[in-house]
């Protein structure tokens, strides 16, 4: 091989493998680093009954939620949580939750002015007397048991917080594609002695272990989860503690929320860069293949795989098919959005109801993620990360 080609070669490769570090890369790592079910071993369950299981305040923040609330709340009362139980709604800046949920029987708090998620749940804590707290959102249903088996983990006093699952309700489309790849991750992640990926949907944190989240703040599950790792404690994950969402509308709504968070998380790593230095030991190793890698190296490496095969077109047909394939994962996104039905059922999720057209929707939410990531980095260089946002009144 000549000197030319040499170089070409090695240049694609370290695209290519830069490009797939988070997708393909880190996965693999994680699944050879947990292989043979290496790793922590579980502890073991609380007791059952009401001795066995803590006081819990679930804290729900809320906007715009008038419509939904008392279902909510209803919601957590009927799933069978076997302590005693407060259900407390932070309607942020919005009197008309606020009264929606006392008149469901909730305890809730508001103000004159909307502060934003993260400060919403700053009061929430401060408010909660019990030892742990579970968050969770106004929009979406929790499977039966689920408070019970968030909160289960808690009886290792070395766990500071515990992720639920999210699930998507869109028919096992896209979105929720990508909530199965991260639960594969937490999973895994959680084997190796920690996870970093709380989520808002339901997650239930020791209440000695919060600490406010800044008031520029807007990717609140992420700082609190570093937070809490930065403590000494550890972040579990229990897939059993179900949560499911509602079907986001439009691939234009998904661009708008995910550019959203990848600002703000960027902004979250590097309000905490100390934790991305090798002398933080696991976390960092996750941070950079579970975020960081996904949102700044690998889209940025694909777009660089691009422009080179865009120049070899001509006369390679490893070029062109690599174009192709990036076409036809493109196509995938449309596949994605059609590829199911949404379900009501919480307890399992959505499944995808073909093994094909499952495989094109996976191809093109990769794709979308990468022009996510483009998207988001562009936010936050020009500063765009907001702690509120407009939403739907429900």
């Amino acid at each position: 091989m000549s000197r030319p080609h040499l170089g070409t070669s090695l240049l694609v490769g370290g695209l290519a493998a830069a490009a797939a570090s988070g997708h393909l890369l880190y996965p693999a790592w994680l699944a050879w680093r947990t292989r043979g079910g290496r790793g922590r071993v579980p502890v073991a369950p609380r007791p059952a009954g009401p001795g066995g299981a803590p006081d819990l305040t679930v804290v729900v923040p809320a906007y715009r939620e008038a419509g939904v609330i008392a279902a909510k709340i209803d919601d957590l009362r009927a799933n069978g949580y076997p302590g005693s139980l407060e259900i407390l709604v932070v309607a942020d800046g919005d009197p008309e939750t606020a009264a929606a949920a006392e008149r469901a029987g909730a305890r809730a708090l508001t103000g004159p002015e909307r502060l934003g998620k993260s400060q919403a749940l700053n009061r929430g804590f401060a408010e909660a007397t019990t030892p742990v707290v579970v968050i969770s959102d106004a929009n979406n249903r929790l499977a039966p048991g689920a408070l019970a088996a968030v909160v289960e983990h808690l009886a290792d006093p070395a766990v500071g917080a515990v992720a639920g699952e999210k699930l998507e309700d869109d028919g096992g489309g896209g979105e929720s594609l990508y909530w199965r790849f991260e639960s594969w991750l937490k999973q895994r992640e959680d084997r190796l002695g920690t996870t970093i990926g709380l989520v808002g949907e339901l997650s239930a944190i020791r209440a000695e272990a919060w600490r406010p989240i800044p008031d520029d703040v807007a990717i609140d599950d992420l700082w609190a989860a570093l937070d809490i790792i930065e403590q000494g404690y550890r972040v579990a994950y229990e897939p059993r503690a179900r949560a499911l969402d509602p079907a986001v509308a439009s691939l234009a709504v998904q661009w708008e929320r995910r550019t959203r968070n990848v600002s703000g998380a960027l902004h979250v790593l590097v309000r905490r860069r100390r934790q991305l230095r090798p002398s933080a030991g696991l976390v960092a190793a996750e941070l950079w293949g579970h975020r960081l890698s996904r949102f700044t190296v690998g889209p940025l490496a694909h777009v660089a795989l691009l422009v080179v095969a865009g120049t070899k077109v001509r006369s390679s047909m490893l070029a062109r098919a690599f174009l192709l394939a990036n076409l036809a994962a493109s196509a995938g996104l449309v596949v994605g959005a059609r590829v199911g039905e949404p379900t009501d059922d919480a307890a399992t999720g959505p499944a995808p109801r073909h093994l094909l057209a499952a495989a094109f929707a996976g191809a093109g939410q990769v794709m979308f993620l990468q022009g996510v990531a483009l998207g988001g980095m562009a936010r936050y260089a020009r500063g765009d990360r907001p702690t509120m946002w407009s939403t739907v009144e429900r």
